[in-house]
């Protein structure tokens, strides 16, 4: 199997490039490799997909940082790129998305103006009539263990998806879309006043050139209709709240042709009754008799798969923490696990029995300064203070 060309030699671009340099240097590539510009060219089609790989990963800092540091093999390796990644089987599908999110912004970076670079012409061109669809967020409220170990869920996601009846044409079966009467099919009414002419968007057809005669029954001429789609979402070991895996091409269908927007799945974690989460380390407060802080001795603790025993010291104090390495939750970007945090909490038992008194009072007498350093260590400082 070839290995994979450097990102930041096919860009054209030196390693120390800063962002702007780099989505310079992706226009300049994907202007020249475009499939619209070079149909039928396989090798175009190739370099346009590379450019677009390179760019996907040098323009995100985490991605970045992980090629820079690990190379294409680190990449490989990231749990998170599961959600939206390049392999060496890339759909030339995925590319046009993240192209059409680059040139997405309208105005003159929009698709309309980068259409007009790429084919000429001072017109409209029809094919910037097509419009990507929008992005969806979907807020999924997770467990605390399916968060921790990962999970596959089934969502129903509410959206436009393009009509099957027209194919997205808005034209009912046997008839087709219409060059627009009133601008010729340009989307563009020209107006002189003097000596200048004033271009505006053609009222009739809305800028689309066209207009539909014999709408189609199922979308009404929409070419989208509304559906409840069901997603299958595989979610990964060690998502938070607030992590946003994207579904490329699950949002809302495009317009007239355009590719379909990206489905975000917004996690909210529901909190644990032992563990607090603090990134991928949980800490589990444990509370022991204060004889086992005085003697010690051994305890079982929870930790995420399955209990663990802990050696307590005697002498053990209220708030001493002990770490269980690699107990915590794993990483998603493959790097292992965290650790889990056990904070010992002393409890002093709430009611004493008549001999149980008795023997601590004796135990109290029999005890010495040097026995509770703290204790006497404060005395000293309180002394001090009142005797200023």
């Amino acid at each position: 199997m070839a290995s994979k060309k450097d990102y930041y030699e096919t860009l054209g671009v030196e390693k120390n490039a800063d962002f702007e340099k780099i989505k310079k240097a992706y226009r300049k590539q994907a202007m020249k490799y475009h499939p619209d510009r070079n149909p039928d060219d396989k090798t175009a089609e190739a370099k346009f997909k590379e450019a677009t790989e390179a760019y996907e990963v040098l323009s995100d800092d985490s991605k970045r940082q992980i090629y820079d540091q690990y190379g294409h093999a680190g990449l490989e390796g990231s749990a998170g790129a599961g959600f939206h990644g390049f392999s060496s089987g890339t759909d030339i599908n995925e590319a046009l998305r993240t192209f059409s999110d680059f040139f997405g912004g309208g105005g003159s970076g929009g698709l309309g103006g980068i259409f007009e670079e790429m084919f000429g012409g001072g017109g409209r061109s029809r094919r910037s009539a097509a419009v990507r669809g929008s992005d969806l967020g979907y807020e999924l409220r997770l467990t605390f263990k399916e968060a921790a170990f990962g999970v596959k869920k089934q969502i129903e996601v509410p959206k436009t998806d393009t009509c099957k009846t027209c194919k997205g044409s808005g034209a009912a079966a046997g008839s087709q879309p219409t060059a627009c009467i009133q601008c010729g099919g340009t989307g563009q009414i020209s107006r002189s006043q003097g000596f200048f002419s004033i271009r505006s968007t053609c009222d009739y057809c809305h800028g689309q050139g066209v207009v539909i005669t014999n709408p189609c029954k199922t979308c009404a001429g929409h070419g989208r209709v509304k559906v409840r789609k069901k997603i299958s979402v595989n979610i990964p070991a060690g998502v938070d709240t607030g992590s946003r895996p994207k579904i490329s091409g699950e949002g809302e269908a495009g317009i007239k042709g355009g590719p379909a927007g990206n489905l975000y799945v917004i996690m909210e974690v529901e909190p644990h009754p032992l563990f607090d989460r603090h990134g991928d380390d949980i800490l589990c407060e444990v509370p022991i008799p204060f004889t086992t802080a005085a003697l010690g001795g051994q305890i079982e603790v929870p930790a995420l798969r399955g209990k663990a025993k802990l050696k307590i010291p005697p002498g053990t104090q209220t708030g001493t923490i002990f770490r269980l390495k690699g107990k915590g939750i794993a990483n998603l970007r493959g790097y292992g696990h965290g650790d889990e945090h056990i904070r010992i909490v002393v409890e002093i038992p709430e009611k004493l029995t008549r001999e149980q008194k008795s023997l601590l009072e004796k135990f109290d007498k029999e005890t010495s300064d040097r026995q509770n350093p703290k204790t006497t260590e404060f005395r000293k400082k309180v002394d001090q203070y009142y005797e200023k």
